[in-house]
């Protein structure tokens, strides 16, 4: 290591010392600070981590129903998933999940535990009009929050109606891990 010069103020005279250490030679309070900050939000991250994973927080549904059409006939086993939409490194929960019967229609219900209220949406992967296109469309709708409550069972019920899947989307995506 080459020797690094530093200028120190002592009772006002400025000296100049050689020293082969690197390193500030003083750590200094915001370092230690900030370390703390660092282990404290580790801590928090963990222990919400496990709270939620043994069913700690606050338990709440939702539900969707509705009716999936191609070209104006009834699409009949597409798959559709209800998830509690987990922005972050948090995956999303899946609260339910189904196929479509040979009405098209379909009706989903579940629940997890959050500290925060949840947000429901509802996944869509179909082929309608895709001809020989690898993976799925994946069509994401999010429920209101007036369709998230307390408990194991929704009160109510999301009625997203007809929805017509030969169109395109905004944010349609493709899923070929569904």
């Amino acid at each position: 290591m080459h020797p690094i010069g530093r200028t120190y103020m002592i009772r006002g005279i400025q000296k100049e010392k050689k020293v082969n250490d690197p390193l500030p030679v003083q750590v200094g309070s915001t370092c230690c600070f900030v370390l703390l900050i660092m282990k404290s939000s580790l801590v928090l991250l963990l222990l919400c981590g496990t709270a939620v994973a043994i069913g700690i927080g606050r338990k709440q549904a939702a539900g969707v129903r509705g009716q999936l059409v191609c070209d104006g006939k009834p699409a009949n086993g597409v798959k559709v998933k209800l998830y509690d939409d987990d922005r972050g490194i948090d995956t999303d929960d899946l609260l339910d999940q189904g196929k479509t019967d040979s009405q098209g229609h379909f009706e989903l219900a579940g629940y997890t535990h959050e500290f925060t209220t949840i947000d429901p949406k509802l996944n869509i992967y179909h082929d309608c009009n895709d001809g020989l296109t690898p993976c799925q469309r994946k069509v994401t709708i999010f429920l209101p929050d007036k369709y998230v409550f307390s408990g194991e069972k929704p009160k109510d019920y999301y009625e997203a109606g007809t929805i017509e899947l030969a169109g395109k989307f905004k944010g349609e995506e493709r899923d070929c891990l569904n």
